[in-house]
C-alpha cells in the first residue's frame, strides 16, 4: 500500500489541488482503476500492469 500512496502522490494528485470533491473521487479512481492496474509497468509484476500479469497467471492456470 505504501508504493500505491507513493506513486498516487508523486505521479497522479495535481500540484494545484482539485477544485471539488467530485473531482478528486473520479481523478484518484481513473488513475487506480484505469492507469495503475491497466497500463502502468509495475517491476514486481515482470514490467507488467497487475491486470495483464493476473490474466497470463489465469491462463497459465487453466483458471477462466
Amino acid at each position: 500500500m505504501g508504493r500505491l500512496f507513493r506513486s498516487l502522490k508523486t505521479e497522479w494528485v495535481l500540484n494545484t489541488g482539485y477544485r471539488s470533491m467530485v473531482e478528486v473521487t473520479m481523478g484518484i479512481g481513473w488513475y487506480l482503476m484505469t492507469y495503475y492496474n491497466q497500463r502502468r509497468a509495475h517491476a514486481g509484476n515482470d514490467g507488467l500492469p497487475p491486470v495483464a500479469k493476473e490474466e497470463k497467471l489465469k491462463s497459465l492456470s487453466g483458471i477462466s
